[in-house]
């Protein structure tokens, strides 16, 4: 985790600084500073990036309009940085991609270790696809009109691939994994993001929003993740749905 490369997006010389200085003292060798949305881009786009520390009021394209562009290029973890306080601002934040969301002043070291936390789910997301890719045996799960190839890491909606970030890619795995099971925020939070996770709500909120963006026909009315008032949400699926499996990626002609 030590290796991993860290990228810091801050146009506050002093505060840039301060961040490097005691991610070095914690052992992390890999780090770009950089303060401007551009070098963010071109840093995201030239090279492999584990987790981005980005301020929200940067000059020319905020935070929040540069996570996308971000995200275009890297599923890594992205912790935003801002003196905004407001529950809407953090709304945003996750909305936008972020993974967690910190607000000034701060203290460094809880910032060191939100960024191991985030690294260490990311490191073993990372890790956990590349052994599925490794392996002969291929679970899909086919729920509808999604189908969820656990092995490669793709998610594809009525036969098409759909871009699905890593985090969001797992809680929907997790649910397909457990159909018709009901889970409370705390308890995806816990099998997903891990028990050594600083519990958020507001996470587990945010990216069942992303999974229905991404598997409803109308998300505003969900029909498969559904909401169990006062208990939580839980996965539906047609009847004889979950899972499928298929013996070998390599056979053909044969029915799943």
């Amino acid at each position: 985790m030590r290796a991993a490369h860290i990228l810091i997006v801050e146009d506050e010389a002093a505060l840039s600084k301060m961040v490097h200085t005691v991610l070095q003292k914690e052992g992390f060798t890999h780090i770009t500073c950089v303060a401007t949305g551009e070098e963010a881009v071109h840093c995201c786009r030239s090279q492999p990036v584990d987790l981005v520390v980005l301020d929200v009021m940067l000059p020319g394209k905020s935070g929040f309009e540069l996570a996308p562009f971000i995200r275009e290029q890297t599923d890594a973890p992205i912790i935003f940085v801002t003196a905004r306080t407001t529950d809407l601002d953090k709304l945003t934040g996750f909305a936008l991609g972020g993974d967690d969301y910190m607000t000034k002043p701060f203290n460094p070291l809880e910032l060191v270790a939100r960024i191991k936390a985030q690294l260490k789910r990311y490191m073993a997301v990372v890790s956990s696809q590349a052994d599925k890719r490794r392996e002969p045996d291929l679970t899909v799960y086919q729920c509808g009109r999604f189908q969820l190839d656990e092995a490669a890491g793709e998610l594809r909606v009525e036969g098409r691939p759909v871009e699905c970030p890593a985090m969001v890619f797992q809680l929907l795995l997790f649910l397909c994994k457990h159909p018709n099971r009901i889970f409370s925020k705390s308890e995806l939070y816990e099998s997903v993001w891990g028990h050594d996770a600083v519990s958020d709500d507001n996470t587990v909120m945010v990216h069942i929003h992303r999974i229905r963006e991404r598997i409803e026909a109308n998300p505003s009315q969900p029909e498969v993740l559904v909401t169990v008032r006062g208990m939580g949400y839980k996965l539906v699926p047609p009847a004889k749905a979950i899972p499928v499996r298929l013996i070998s990626s390599s056979t053909e002609g044969e029915g799943r």
